[in-house]
């Protein structure tokens, strides 16, 4: 089985993040400003950033700039491009991408029309635009940038054979189930601590009507997410990194473990919402709005996801810290997991435009113009905390900074895209047909282990 070596995350023990994050989620009830409103004095989630980075001056130049994101996540960082545009007199076009973006970028490059920018969900596809010549390394300024403000492990996760092509611009804390207070409330459940608590938790809350979980399986990258939470706290960091480098197979027992525990909520009659075949045909964004509409009688009473599920609250009348509350993804195993995610801007096309944008990019101005507008963390250590809208979100991008290097990255965003990163594909399709039959444990795991074997070259 061939090792995956490019990678080069700190291997740590989560214990000491998970206990910081609960920490920090349980200080965090309700918004401590009062009025919901962000706290002034760092800048301004509307446009106006503080300078702390010279950009030069690019007048008449244009830049293309490819992500998936869509809706208020796009339009967000729109924001932050308008800006760079301000500062540097550049014009830049946000070019929408489809899932996988690998493949959409191929497209676009056979075409002879690349984006000069792109936001690279995966590490695995920074991995794979290095392997196929598109990527470019980040320049002078750029790593300067990433080295005054950024942890040794988010600077390595942009890094192949020495050289830095990407810039995690934003990150994700991917180890969080988001409730309606008022359903918790009626029906007396409490916050649980750990996986028998959660199931507890869930009993009640279906006991009084409410549907306890909802899932957007339509997009299997949530269904990656909540294997991935608890097989790292119910195997361990040390099989989660051999998974994730595939140095066991998805046959090994603690895989048939992990898929066993998962299907205690994604097998229990009437504990997800609209069943198996509706969470199928619901899209993540959905999945939060009907958790979070209806008044004490949504459509489910949790969601899991990470940080950026605020997006979609904002776009109910719920409001983070007192409708809508969140907690730790509680420990399955010895200690409760913590899985991050992130987008890294590469260059395709080196330009002088270009360069500065990754530059802005991986300064704190631009990453304190997003955290004001809320639903967004940045791993960039410089970032006034002060700058994002609520004390849930402040909390966690603290917890985010302090934790440094203590994490574990997303496991299929580790894989080669084929497995971890496409669409009716992979992993993403064998946990969508597991959501449906939750008992082919052992199906699953062969359907993953010869899916893996063919990605990973084995």
């Amino acid at each position: 089985m061939r090792i995956r070596k490019a990678l080069t995350t700190s291997r740590i023990p989560t214990a000491l993040v998970a206990t910081t994050l609960a920490l920090a989620l349980t200080a965090c009830g309700g918004d401590g400003d009062g009025d919901g409103k962000k706290k002034t004095g760092g800048g301004s989630g509307t446009g106006a950033a503080e300078q702390t980075v010279k950009l030069p001056k690019l007048d008449g130049q244009t830049l293309e700039v490819a992500a998936v994101w869509t809706g208020t996540e796009q339009e967000n960082f729109k924001k932050v491009l308008a800006e760079f545009e301000k500062r540097t007199g550049a014009k830049v076009t946000f070019v929408p991408a489809q899932d996988p973006i690998i493949n959409f970028l191929g497209s676009k490059i056979a075409g002879g029309s690349p984006p000069d920018v792109a936001m690279l969900p995966q590490v695995g596809a920074i991995h794979q635009a290095v392997e196929k010549g598109w990527a470019k390394p980040l320049g002078e300024e750029a790593r300067a940038q990433l080295a005054k403000n950024y942890s040794k492990g988010w600077q390595d996760l942009g890094t192949v054979d020495g050289k830095q092509y990407g810039v995690y611009y934003k990150a994700a804390n991917k180890s969080l189930i988001w409730y309606n207070a008022k359903v918790f409330e009626n029906a007396g459940a409490s916050e649980p601590k750990s996986w028998d608590d959660l199931l507890t938790t869930a009993q009640t809350v279906y006991d009084s009507g409410v549907t306890p979980f909802s899932v957007g399986g339509a997009d299997g990258w949530t269904l990656t997410d909540w294997f991935e939470n608890v097989y790292l706290s119910q195997a361990g960091p040390e099989k989660y990194d051999q998974l994730a480098a595939h140095e066991i197979p998805w046959t090994d027992p603690s895989v048939k473990d992990a898929l066993t525990t998962l299907a205690q909520v994604w097998g229990k009659t009437d504990y997800v919402a609209g069943g198996a075949d509706g969470a199928l045909q619901t899209e993540f964004p959905a999945s939060v709005t009907q958790t979070f509409t209806g008044g004490d009688q949504p459509k489910a009473g949790m969601v899991f996801e990470g940080d950026f599920v605020q997006v979609n609250i904002g776009e109910t009348d719920a409001e983070v810290g007192t409708d809508a509350k969140v907690f730790p993804f509680p420990a399955v195993g010895d200690a409760a997991p913590v899985v991050s995610g992130g987008d890294a801007a590469v260059i395709l096309e080196d330009s002088k435009a270009a360069q500065a944008l990754a530059t802005f990019l991986a300064s704190p101005d631009a990453a304190g113009i997003q955290a004001g507008l809320g639903g967004y963390l940045s791993p960039n250590k410089a970032v006034d905390a002060s700058l994002y809208p609520n004390d849930v979100q402040r909390k966690m991008a603290e917890a985010l900074i302090e934790a440094g290097d203590d994490f574990r990255f997303d496991m299929s965003d580790q894989a080669p895209q084929a497995f971890g990163g496409t669409p009716g594909k992979g992993e993403w399709k064998i946990l969508q047909d597991f959501l449906k039959n939750p008992k082919d444990v052992e199906g699953a795991q062969r359907k993953l282990e010869a899916e893996a074997a063919k990605a990973y070259g084995d």
